[in-house]
């Protein structure tokens, strides 16, 4: 396996800040509608980002991995998060639906292909999408792999405090000593409460837990949260239902799975010291899919916003816009 980690001779920033042309609500079921914006060149090559958590929406910074001349940029907040509604809504929300969302929005745009760029739980959602839809992708970008496996929620939930002990007792002390052995389950009863100053409490220190772990080098937060109270209750919900279902994939080996895409362009970053995603995912991922390229950020984590991650991501995506010019 030569050539795992090629060396990044020129460093790659974040394109310019950019405003939507087009922004609007796909209408998926009689309960769900999607959110969804466009940007860059209406007629340029088309790429959609998934988003992580799951949970998370997307936000401005994620247009900026592309250059807006020649990539019709999408994005969308997956059913229950961000701008699409119901705002937090776990029913008819698992795995397969959000696959089936993303092919019904390249449909409604008149896609026929699409460039797929997806980190963390965007990760296993690109490759679940890649796998229904072979012929709906011109290319994976992959970063921060995840594949809802036991182990790695397993990692999240327990094995990180071995890095992160401060975090983790944060985590369990918010909860009373007799709850404390089964956190998912405690945060779970308490997010889903109708009562606001039950959940909202639980939301903010369940979503802080993982910010805590996201990066090698601690984040400096010059402000207070001013994240609505509303929106972290909705992330911290969706996120706990999909863990408690292993991601609705935790039935399936995507590894196996993943053999079937040696046809689709695929490129793998992740980050070294990555404690949200460990890099025996990335690994094995790899190695399931020998045509793929992966690249081993030294001096990262988890996050796309480190230095070299970012450098690395927009690096990929030049690299697509150059093959097709």
């Amino acid at each position: 396996m030569k050539a795992l980690f090629p060396m990044q001779l020129t460093s790659f920033n974040l394109f310019p800040e950019l405003v939507t042309f087009h922004s609007d609500q796909l209408i998926v079921t009689k309960k769900h509608a999607v959110y969804y914006e466009e940007c860059g060149n209406p007629d340029g090559f088309p790429v959609v980002f998934l988003h992580g958590g799951p949970g998370s929406g997307c936000n401005p910074s994620q247009r900026r991995f592309f250059d807006p001349s020649f990539y019709r940029i999408i994005l969308l907040d997956q059913r229950g998060c961000g701008r699409s509604t119901p705002l937090g809504c776990i029913e008819e929300n698992d795995t397969d639906a959000l696959v089936s969302d993303i092919e019904a929005l390249k449909q409604h745009l008149g896609i026929n292909k699409w460039l797929v760029f997806g980190g963390s739980w965007g990760s296993t959602l690109a490759l679940a999408y890649a796998i229904a839809h072979p012929n709906s992708v011109s290319g994976l970008i992959l970063r921060g792999i995840f594949l809802s496996r036991p182990s790695e929620l397993d990692w999240f939930l327990g094995e990180v405090k071995s890095f992160y002990p401060e975090s983790w007792e944060k985590l369990l002390s918010f909860l009373p000593i007799d709850e404390q052995s089964s956190p998912l389950k405690a945060y779970g009863s308490r997010v889903f409460s109708d009562d606001i100053s039950i959940a909202g409490p639980a939301a903010l220190t369940w979503n802080a837990f993982e910010s805590s772990i996201m990066s090698l080098l601690p984040r400096v937060s010059s402000s207070e949260n001013t994240t609505p109270v509303e929106i972290e209750v909705a992330r911290a919900r969706v996120q706990i239902h999909y863990i408690l279902n292993q991601c609705f994939v935790g039935h399936r080996d995507l590894l196996i799975e993943a053999r079937s895409l040696r046809h689709i362009p695929t490129t793998i970053i992740q980050g070294r010291y990555d404690m949200v995603c460990p890099p025996i995912s990335a690994w094995e991922l790899k190695k399931a899919m020998p045509h793929a390229t992966l690249s081993i950020i030294p001096d990262a984590g988890h996050s796309a916003m480190e230095t070299g991650v970012t450098s690395a991501l927009v690096e990929a995506t030049e690299a697509v816009r150059i093959s097709h010019q």
